[in-house]
């Protein structure tokens, strides 16, 4: 009887202590919540993630792993650039992101401990000029500013590229780069502003083209000489060694793929609205210009070789040391 009474009271004991922490807010700890924050970019070629976005997928994998009545949660934010992606990764307040793989090298060269895991999109790139414009990228070399996202973003790689092909010289435009978002790129050099040349991705690249008569002088895959993949999934190997998370991530983002070929007329519906395009646009971009989405992640070795030998690498990386899995 004693020894009944004794473990009764270290029973009690231990969860008298086990809620100590949380009695101020009103009883004993509640079972932790599952959380997941997702950055968002600009362009067709992040259609998949718009796309899990707005039918729930991600919250139901979640929810459909939980059986404990634990909260799900599923944040969105949109960033700029991979620098802020880089920096709110570092600040351990964003999950998953979707990024170039050069960029993604440089930060995996500067010590950012993340892990590609997945492809999402291969689609067309373009060096746009303006209609009035005669330029080719010897007559640029030295002549005015080329916008593109950040230094390092794969279209500069892509602009290295060809620079080392056809001038000799990779870094030949790396002084005349500015730093612009897409759409303020395409302002820019439509407007007539201080820009000769924009190197971007879907729809801007064919907005440029249709809508006012620009032209492109350089594509990704001819600076290339490969096909490859534009955009890949990045997070910490803590994101991708949570079982749960990584799971139905993947999940989710299988049912994106699935739903924007199955559905093209609601894919189209869904996605004119939050890229502000007519439905016939983006009918015609998404699904007739060449946009590939799927997991495959190309180009890597390309890449890392020729940064490397360019000078934008410390050193050449292996994919089993930078692709979860890989």
């Amino acid at each position: 009887m004693i020894r009944k009474r004794i473990l009764r009271l270290t029973a009690a004991l231990a969860l008298v202590l086990a809620c100590i922490p949380v009695l101020a807010a009103g009883g004993c700890a509640k079972p932790q919540g599952i959380r997941i924050t997702v950055a968002e970019q600009y362009g067709l070629a992040y259609a998949p993630i718009q796309i899990m976005k707005e039918k729930g997928y991600l919250e139901i994998a979640l929810q459909s792993r939980i059986k404990d009545g634990r909260p799900v949660t599923v944040e969105w934010v949109k960033l700029a650039n991979t620098s802020a992606i880089r920096e709110a990764m570092l600040a351990d307040t964003l999950d998953v992101a979707f990024v170039g793989i050069p960029p993604f090298l440089i930060g995996l060269d500067q010590g950012t401990p993340w892990r590609l895991f997945t492809g999402l999109s291969e689609c067309p790139l373009d060096l746009m000029v303006r209609a009035d414009s005669n330029a080719t990228l010897t007559t640029l070399a030295g002549n005015g500013k080329i916008a593109l996202p950040q230094p390092g973003s794969i279209q500069h790689i892509l602009l290295a590229m060809a620079a080392e092909r056809q001038l000799g010289d990779a870094k030949t435009f790396d002084r005349q780069l500015v730093s612009m978002k897409h759409p303020d790129g395409m302002q820019a050099l439509l407007s007539g502003q201080d820009l000769v040349a924009h190197f971007t991705a879907p729809p801007y690249n064919y907005l440029e083209a249709d809508d006012a008569g620009a032209r492109s002088i350089l594509n990704g895959e001819e600076a290339m000489g490969e096909p490859f993949t534009f955009v890949a999934g990045v997070a910490e190997k803590a994101f991708c060694m949570d079982t749960l998370r990584y799971e139905a991530f993947m999940e989710a983002l299988d049912q994106s793929f699935a739903f924007i070929e199955s559905n093209p007329t609601e894919t189209v519906s869904l996605l004119s609205e939050s890229f502000e395009l007519s439905l016939e646009k983006t009918d015609s971009y998404l699904y007739h210009r060449g946009i590939i989405f799927n997991k495959d992640i190309r180009g890597f070795d390309r890449f890392s070789a020729f940064m490397t030998s360019a000078g934008y690498l410390g050193r050449t990386y292996r994919k089993d040391e930078a692709i979860w899995g890989g």
